[in-house]
């Protein structure tokens, strides 16, 4: 029994030394810490690395291939202050044709694109409505103005009866006057008796009081008659000049040519209904051109009327500058100063050169699509051994389609970044390779 025991518990043993040797043959599990302590090592390294490629002493840095960027170089020249500009040809001049009263066409006589003279007849309207309406303003003017004339009349009679009234009473007066100096003889002779004597002289009191109110009268008419006759005259103007507007609007059914030009937008035809005011169509002067264009609002302050361009060898100058800005643009007119184009046409498109001031020496950069993303405030300058370019402030001054001009910042002879800095906005150098 006791050397059963000793076997029993030699057993024992054999197993736990077994099942400790199991435990001890499982490596792989430790070493797991150790590769992850690798992994963060590494990446710990590259954030690092990364960090200090990115912030230098000098700024944030970026690798650029010289291939991708345009270099050039600050010079010093002459500046001409102009701007290129793109205008359309227009007419110099344009009448609009408007029916003025509405009505049917009822014949066409002249073509789209048609050369005119002023007063040539280019359609006839008719307006049943408007004739009548004419001819019954017609009756009532005539009826106003035959009233006018009645009035007039009894006005002129009355006058010429006044002073008929004066002419017998002074003829009265003249003879009464006559009779009492013969009777005033024969009163004293005994002739006649005193009371035909005081008959006559009553006689001759009465008409000289006649004569004094007649006079009264015919003054106080003749005021009232001239204020009347000037009232009557200024209301015979206003009818007739209204009977002129009624017939005027039925000789505007047939619509003429107000100008010599070249009649364009015309498209109408017969039977067609016109409604007043309706446009139908345009004279353009012939042969007489302007240049419409718009240009960038940041040259409204510089722009001015009388300002001069040129279009290959021919001159013109601004003549209107319409004050409305629309999509960061403003227009303006050019007109041809001495002659202009023979074989330039309505439409057309043409490329002016127009100047903003005097041609001077200034420090110049190319202009480079690099100022629309800086604004002008700063530029990439390229260090002397090429090696790199460094982000540095600068104030610019005028531009052209050519070059830019340097107020500050930049010497003649270095070298400047002008392609899109669209890429290299919060930059402060460029490593260039």
């Amino acid at each position: 029994m006791k050397e059963t025991h000793q076997t029993l518990t030699s057993v024992e043993n054999s197993q736990s030394a077994v099942s400790g040797a199991g435990m001890d043959r499982k490596v792989t599990r430790r070493n797991k810490p150790t590769v992850k302590w690798l992994l963060a090592i590494v990446v710990l390294i590259v954030v690092i690395s990364g960090y200090w490629m990115v912030n230098l002493p000098g700024g944030k840095a970026l690798a650029v291939d010289n291939e991708r960027i345009s270099v050039s170089e600050v010079v010093t020249a002459t500046f001409e202050d102009f701007i290129p500009v793109r205008g359309r040809v227009t007419p110099a001049k344009t009448v609009f044709l408007d029916a003025i009263e509405g009505g049917r066409v009822e014949r066409i006589l002249v073509e789209d694109g048609a050369e005119l003279k002023a007063g040539d007849l280019i359609v006839e309207l008719s307006n049943a409505s408007l004739q009548l309406n004419v001819l019954g303003n017609e009756a009532r003017v005539a009826e106003q103005l035959n009233n006018m004339r009645s009035i007039e009349l009894n006005l002129e009679q009355n006058r010429l009866q006044h002073k008929r009234n004066l002419v017998d009473i002074n003829y009265q007066i003249k003879m009464l006057t006559r009779q009492l100096s013969r009777e005033q003889a024969l009163v004293k002779t005994g002739a006649i008796n005193q009371s035909k004597y005081d008959d006559t002289q009553d006689t001759l009191d009465w008409y000289k009081s006649q004569l004094v109110l007649t006079l009264e009268s015919q003054a106080s008419d003749t005021k009232m008659q001239e204020a009347q006759l000037v009232f009557l005259k200024s209301t015979a103007q206003r009818l007739e000049s209204n009977l002129a507007i009624s017939r005027q609007n039925l000789e505007n059914m047939n619509v003429k040519a107000p100008v010599n030009g070249k009649l364009s937008g015309f498209n109408v035809e017969v039977g067609q209904s016109i409604g007043r005011g309706e446009r139908l169509g345009q004279i353009d002067t012939p042969n007489d051109y302007k240049v419409t264009a718009f240009i960038d609002e940041f040259y409204l302050g510089r722009v001015d009327i009388g300002q001069r361009a040129r279009f290959e060898q021919y001159q013109l100058a601004i003549a209107k500058i319409y004050p409305q800005v629309q999509n960061g643009q403003f227009e303006v007119d050019f007109k041809f100063t001495d002659r202009q184009p023979r074989d330039i046409r309505r439409g057309q498109t043409i490329q002016t050169k127009l100047t903003l001031g005097d041609a001077t020496k200034a420090t110049l950069i190319p202009n480079g699509s690099f100022y629309q993303d800086t604004g002008g405030n700063w530029i990439f300058v390229v260090t002397q051994d090429g090696s790199e370019a460094v982000r540095r402030p600068v104030r610019l001054g005028r531009r052209n389609s050519r070059y830019i001009e340097v107020l500050e910042g930049l010497e003649p002879g270095e070298q400047v970044i002008t392609s899109p800095y669209s890429s290299y906005q919060d930059m402060q150098r460029l490593k260039l390779h």
